[in-house]
Formats: structure tokens, sequence, C-alpha cells
């Protein structure tokens, strides 16, 4: 079978491992490297043949559209990025496809078939249908655990670790808030405070001060109290 050897662009550890667990599922794809920042994947493309770059845009030391603008004969590309205002300006690059994080596998595994529209897809409909639904590996020790988004009620941020509350369980992560803060989709989770972000879905009750999720108060900052009473209403 023919291979895309393939590099991932992005200096965010948790979304590189996610494109690095789905790329190693796709028979055609071959990861080739991940680089932390366009300098890096500039060297890298004059010293070996890449087919595809999944590239973030908010980049630091040189942008993901100032990388493509320094590329003579780019490879193809499949933007991977938290921002969706700029997807036009994206295909003006003619782009392969334009992957909003969280990145659920379905809409990744769409994305690389239009790479290899000939290939046939090696996962079944049960497979793909159970794959659509939007979730992320955590790194939890020498484990990777799925947490689906449509499960969590909460997370909390505990020193160098957040933990991320379900019905069922509490997966604790090394990982910053703000780092899983820039997966979860603005319009079912609400950052409430420095140490708390909230499925909207899951509030059961609020106040000015917190609001409650499965009888625990969680406190509404003074900073994020304005923003939190404007989302809770809409």
């Amino acid at each position: 079978m023919e291979k895309y050897n393939c590099v991932i662009v992005d200096d965010e550890p948790l979304a590189a491992e996610i494109l690095k667990d789905y790329i190693g599922q796709i028979p055609f794809l071959n990861l080739v490297a991940v680089c932390p920042d366009a300098l890096f994947a500039l060297d890298l493309l004059q010293k070996q043949k890449i087919d595809l770059i999944f590239l973030d845009l908010n980049l630091p030391k040189l942008k993901g559209f100032d990388f493509l603008k320094t590329l003579q004969n780019p490879p193809s590309i499949i933007i991977t990025t938290a921002y969706h205002e700029y997807a036009l300006q994206g295909y003006e690059y003619n782009v392969i496809d334009y992957l909003l994080k969280p990145i659920d596998f379905g809409r990744f595994l769409s994305a690389v078939n239009k790479l290899k529209p000939h290939a046939v897809s090696p996962f079944t409909s049960e497979k793909l249908q159970e794959s659509e639904k939007a979730h992320l590996f955590l790194n939890v020790g020498k484990k990777k655990v799925k947490v689906h988004l449509e499960e969590i009620l909460y997370v909390e941020s505990v020193k160098e670790y957040i933990h991320i509350y379900t019905d069922s369980k509490i997966v604790k992560v090394k990982l910053q808030l703000t780092q899983i803060d820039e997966f979860l989709p603005k319009d079912q989770f609400i950052r409430i405070h420095r140490s708390f972000i909230a499925a909207k879905n899951k509030i059961d009750a609020y106040s000015a001060t917190d609001v409650e999720i499965k009888q625990k108060q969680l406190p509404i900052g003074r900073s994020y109290k304005e923003l939190v009473m404007r989302l809770i209403e809409k």
C-alpha cells in the first residue's frame, strides 16, 4: 500500500498527541515527525520528502499562514486550529481541509480520505459511528484514556494537574487548565473561574457567585462573572 509521509506542526503537546494517535490508525499515513514550530518544519522539508502537513495556525516564531507563504511547492495541507474565523483564508492556500479543535476521529478520517479518495476505509460503519462522538485521548500514567466530551461535568485545576469529572470517574491529567480549555468547544463549556471549567448543559442551578452541577457547588470568579452570566442565560 502506498504511504504518505506526514508531519504535525503544532506547539501544543495535547493537540500533537491526539493527531499522533489518529495518524497511527490510518494505514496509508506515515508520521515522520512532530514539529514544535514552523522553522523546525522548514528545515525538515529541505531534508526529507513530505506529502502532508497537519498545520496549526497559532505557532511561535512564524505563524501558520506566514509559513505557507514561504513554501514554493508545498505538500498537501490540512489546517488544525481552534479558530474558525480563518477558514476562508485557509482555502486561499488550497488546503485539503480545515479541522477545528477539538478534532474527533470521524472528522479527521474524512479529511485524510480527501488526500487518498480511492482508499478503502479500514473502519466499519459501527466503528465510525462510535468515533464520531467528540472525545480526547489523555495521557494518564503510561496509558491513554478516552474521555467523551459529552460525559464531562466539569474540570478542576489542582496544582500542576487537572481533574476531569464525569458521572462515572475522575480522570487526573498533568496539564494546565488553559491547555484543556483550548480544546473544549466554547458553545459547550464555560471557564467560570481560574480553577474551573463547567459543561454548560450540566449546570443544574446558578447564582451570582456559583454554579451547581450534580449537587457540587463551583465558584464563579469575579473577573468571569459577567461573561458567565451572559453565556448561561443564552
